[in-house]
């Protein structure tokens, strides 16, 4: 059930907060069914997320909750304040179940670690849910909460979306407060990472996005920016399928094409040096403060946390920072100067279905590149939204993603939920 649906069952009365909470830990049956009247009804209260059960990565505080980051490394053990988008949702009525799984130090796109172990895709056990905000996708899709807030530097909310069947969002930096956050999205890093909301719709999404979007002046990225209105008729959509996918995801993608009207071929030539340029900042930028951090006892390090490291290891120099923010500045300025005429893309949140633990390469494509249609868009600090849109005929999820020009989140969740209104109901993995 999608938290839209619960907190209207709410408002009119249908069940309570209390019964909602009750049915919620017992029986599925009964969670979905919520057939039995409390009399003691709570009324509604003034927040907007009344009644809503949720979950929160553990890589985003709770006041006296250790935020491990998936990591035996002691990050931050017990914080004293909420991440800001934890206090907006607690503020706004919402109940925190707790927190969901990821991997070492958000390093993977798997969600496994040494704390917790390995975090399985609810639609087929033996497969990956993806990462790195892995257990929240498989939360949400299990039907363990009704949303939740992920983070997001090279796919890792928009993936596990696409693996677990459910909708992710990620923002534009600044959108969305990212204070309280390990690893801390500063410079350079809040270029890539950014917190967002997934459920099970997008209209979930919008939901939550409504509540935790807002200035901060806790987060350095943050923008003075209130929500606006848009609307998903008459937008020009690129359709892009210059990236690596397999037949199925492929197929989806003109499929949702259609469903949205219509989409002209886009094509943009600095994809694959917006890839490299995006890996020299997640990944050869902080190999030396991985490294630093493990060394002061390598017997707690988690494979997840070791894979994506250097060979040899990377020693990168002040100057080649600044020759690759040049790089990116000028990508970014070509892709959105040609975005002016379509300002929304469309292509697939990853080159194939959830795969198995450790499954490193498919007919030659490898982790990253399967992964190059993600990473780009958290270069370039432009928001990118996932939408469950088909089942593959192995009965996985396939999303499809929608990519928009900065501070246009909007505009990508109305054509979103668009796209849900065309495609109809998407199969729930608890039914």
């Amino acid at each position: 059930m999608s938290l839209a649906r619960q907190l209207a069952g709410i408002r009119a009365g249908e069940w309570s907060a209390r019964e909602l909470w009750e049915a919620h830990r017992g029986r599925e049956d009964k969670y979905r069914a919520f057939v039995r009247r409390f009399d003691d009804f709570v009324e509604p209260g003034p927040g907007p997320l009344h009644g809503a059960m949720l979950t929160i990565k553990d890589s985003l505080h709770i006041a006296g909750v250790p935020t491990t980051c998936g990591s035996r490394y002691a990050l931050a053990p017990r914080p004293a304040v909420d991440a800001t988008c934890v206090a907006r949702l607690k503020a706004a009525g919402a109940t925190i179940l707790g927190k969901t799984n990821c991997p070492e130090f958000l390093a993977n796109y798997e969600t496994d670690n040494a704390i917790v172990g390995r975090t399985r895709n609810p639609w087929a056990l033996e497969r990956s849910a993806g990462g790195s905000s892995g257990g929240e996708a498989a939360a949400i899709a299990a039907g363990l909460s009704a949303g939740g807030v992920g983070s997001d530097g090279g796919g890792s909310i928009r993936l596990p979306a696409h693996f677990c069947g459910i909708a992710g969002l990620k923002p534009t930096p600044g959108r969305v407060s990212a204070a309280g956050h390990v690893p801390e999205i500063a410079h350079p890093g809040g270029l890539l990472g950014v917190v967002g909301p997934m459920g099970r719709t997008v209209e979930d999404v919008r939901l939550l996005f409504a509540v935790l979007a807002g200035y901060d002046v806790a987060d350095p990225f943050s923008v003075p920016i209130g929500l606006r209105r848009a609307e998903a008729e008459g937008v020009k959509i690129g359709l892009v399928e210059q990236f690596p996918m397999v037949p199925e995801i492929r197929a989806a993608v003109l499929e949702a094409a259609a469903m949205l009207g219509g989409a002209e071929p886009f094509e943009f030539a600095g994809f694959g040096r917006a890839h490299r340029c995006w890996d020299f900042f997640f990944n050869i930028l902080s190999d030396p403060l991985k490294r630093e951090m493990m060394a002061s006892d390598p017997g707690l390090a988690h494979w997840t946390g070791l894979e994506l490291l250097q060979d040899p290891p990377a020693h990168p120099t002040g100057v080649e920072v600044v020759k690759q923010f040049a790089v990116r500045d000028k990508l970014r300025i070509a892709l959105l100067q040609q975005m002016e005429e379509t300002p929304v893309l469309l292509l697939p949140s990853c080159a194939v279905t959830a795969f198995l633990p450790r499954e490193r390469n498919w007919e030659g494509v490898s982790l990253l590149e399967a992964m190059s249609c993600l990473t780009p868009f958290n270069l370039f600090g432009m928001p990118g939204l996932t939408v469950p849109m088909r089942l593959s005929a192995g009965g996985l999820p396939i999303g499809v993603q929608l990519v928009g020009r900065p501070y246009s989140e909007e505009l990508l969740l109305a054509l979103g939920e668009k796209l849900e209104r065309v495609r109809g109901v998407f199969p729930c993995v608890i039914s």
